[in-house]
């Protein structure tokens, strides 16, 4: 195609004008010109590549890491009328050799194919007989060492630049701080591209962080508030949890299924399919699951523990909410979390530098947890991004936490730890403080100290939540090599003599859990008939997508359904309108949508 990016956008992809920074990202791609692209998830990041891929001459190639997000690329194209096709090893090599006879004939638009592959002597010389409209490089921040998913065959993929000296080449990306940019631009060889930054803000999605104290009780809690019957995701550090946990929300009636390295291929593939391509299941899974998936209605994504950097939280949590509908992100943490992160920095085999870098990363994850400000600001901030205003969106924005002169009990429990000879955990510090009478305490000589019994004023939740904050500051150390026992911390002693303040924060007291909503529906539709039309648009969509067996949202998102219910079109014309129909979906779906439509407005 030749055709002008904005006649393409429309009769292509259903939208009538670009998104933040689409269009000068696409100008600039057409003019020849290199990228960077750093783009919220949901933001619009593919039609940056794909669009001047049908407006160049040639054929588009996208590096991309997993065969399930090629998979979902290729048939959301496909669905709007777009040639496209992936090039993986779960092609047979009968199907391969058809897409590789497409490309050559100048019959494909779009093709898919994993950084392996991409560099592979066969596939360049396949593609060095076309003409290459454009290359992208898909999931970028897999090039960075400091990135959450890095895979050392990316960096391979500079060498596309000199193969192809005259083709614009682009790297996106949803997250990146500033060292994993750094290496996106040097390890691509991008180093005279123009950076776009589309900024990290994902207002649709609600963080809240609650203290870890019966996680599963927590975890049903939350999902019974609101999200029953919704699709979403439950991140667990441990196979083992993973397996657990999917069990246990099966038998509460939940359609949970695992996902994890150690489970069967075959198993994982058909866990996976039944999330993209049916309504309300809830996949639990390590971290193993879901870069790139596409799927746009998660309702949410739930951390029972903790992960081991703000990046990989904004990535997982991104999955939620991607069509711009309301979405959740929650996650329950306690110093367990910390201390088993501090572990795994400790014992991997990664140089010394790496693992500093690996703890502040860490470091700042535990700030974005105790935080007792606009948790969106300090996301924000972290990307080095101009926060807003306090969100109103987050739970310390609608739940505001209470913060308190912890100087006082802050040097109780440094002085508790020093005079124990720093080797013992929370637990045993909390009974000295409180003056408790237990044989181990009386047979250590515990009791004889100074600091015994000084902290009755606290109830044992609170002095866990005060140790549980001074050790996320970095006031106390896990001893991860020892037997978990605390330490002072190198910067405390400015607090012991007084000449340095400390500001904590009360934990938010339990609240019992709400029962009054387990709607199924992700936003308020006002008028029973327009939920019910909506409903019915659902059901419709679900058949259609079963019968060709793609996911449902690769025909229409739910927010496309949702103008539907609240607009309810009458004509091809009306329906033509609506946001996300293009001229292929209008040929292929305008009368059974409209006949639905039709049904509920007699």
């Amino acid at each position: 195609m030749t055709d002008a990016p904005l006649d393409v956008l429309r009769n292509v992809f259903g939208f009538d004008a670009f998104r933040t920074l689409q269009g000068e990202i696409v100008d600039h791609l057409l003019a020849g010109g290199d990228a960077v692209v750093l783009m919220p998830t949901g933001g619009g990041k593919s039609l940056c590549y794909q669009l001047p891929a049908l407006c160049r001459q040639g054929v588009g190639i996208v590096v991309s890491p997993l065969i399930a997000l090629m998979r979902d690329q290729v048939e959301a194209l496909r669905q709007f009328g777009v040639r496209a096709a992936a090039l993986n090893s779960a092609l047979a090599p009968r199907e391969a050799e058809e897409v590789e006879r497409a490309i050559l004939a100048g019959a494909m638009d779009l093709v898919y194919v994993s950084p392996e592959r991409a560099l592979r002597p066969d596939f360049l010389e396949l593609v060095s007989q076309t003409e290459v409209a454009i290359l992208a490089i898909d999931e970028a921040h897999c090039v960075s060492q400091w990135g959450h998913d890095f895979r050392p065959e990316y960096r391979q993929l500079a060498a596309l630049a000199a193969r192809f000296p005259n083709v614009p080449r682009v790297a996106l990306t949803a997250t990146a701080d500033g060292p994993t940019r750094r290496d996106i631009v040097d390890g691509l060889a991008l180093t005279d591209a123009r950076v776009f930054a589309a900024g990290f803000d994902r207002p649709n999605i609600q963080y809240r962080v609650q203290v870890k104290r019966d996680p599963k009780a927590q975890l049903k809690a939350f999902l019974g508030n609101g999200h029953t019957g919704q699709a979403g995701i439950v991140y667990c550090q441990s196979r083992a949890k993973v397996e657990g946990i999917a069990a246990w929300l099966h038998d509460l009636g939940y359609k949970a299924l695992p996902y994890h390295a150690g489970l069967d291929a075959e198993i994982r593939m058909r866990n996976q399919d039944r999330f993209l391509k049916e309504d309300g299941v809830v996949i639990v899974a390590t971290i193993a699951f879901g870069m790139g998936i596409d799927k746009p209605d998660v309702r949410f994504v739930a951390h029972l523990d903790l992960p081991k950097s703000v990046e990989a939280y904004y990535q997982e949590t991104g999955r939620a909410g991607r069509d711009g509908l309301p979405a959740t992100a929650w996650m329950t943490y306690g110093m367990a979390d910390a201390v088993t992160q501090r572990r795994f920095i400790s014992q991997s085999e990664s140089p010394d530098s790496q693992k500093r870098v690996e703890n502040q990363k860490l470091d700042a994850l535990l700030g974005y947890c105790e935080t007792t400000r606009c948790r969106r600001q300090v996301l924000l901030e972290y990307f080095s991004e101009a926060p807003p205003e306090p969100c109103g969106n987050c739970d310390t924005c609608l739940e505001p936490i209470e913060s308190f002169d912890g100087t006082e009990a802050a040097q109780k429990a440094l002085s508790c730890v020093y005079r124990t000879g720093q080797r013992f955990g929370a637990a045993h510090l909390i009974d000295i403080l409180r003056g408790a009478e237990s044989d181990r305490i009386t047979s250590l000589g515990h009791d004889q100290l100074s600091t015994y019994g000084i902290g009755e004023e606290f109830a044992r939740t609170e002095w866990r939540s005060i140790f549980r904050q001074l050790t996320a500051m970095g006031f106390l150390v896990v001893d991860v090599e020892g037997h978990g026992g605390l330490r002072l911390g190198p910067d405390c002693r400015p607090i012991l003599t007084g000449q340095q303040n400390v500001e904590l924060r009360r934990d938010p007291a339990r609240k019992r859990a709400s029962r009054k909503s387990t709607k199924k529906t992700e936003f308020t539709l006002e008028a029973p008939a327009d939920e019910a039309l909506f409903e019915a648009l659902r059901s419709h969509r679900l058949t259609l997508a079963q019968a060709q067996g793609v996911p449902p949202y690769v025909i229409f998102h739910d927010s496309t359904l949702l103008e539907m219910a609240l607009s309810r079109p009458g004509d091809r014309e009306s329906f033509a309108d609506l946001s996300g129909v293009g001229a292929s979906k209008l040929t292929r779906y305008a009368e059974s949508f409209l006949g639905v439509i039709a049904a509920h407005s007699a």
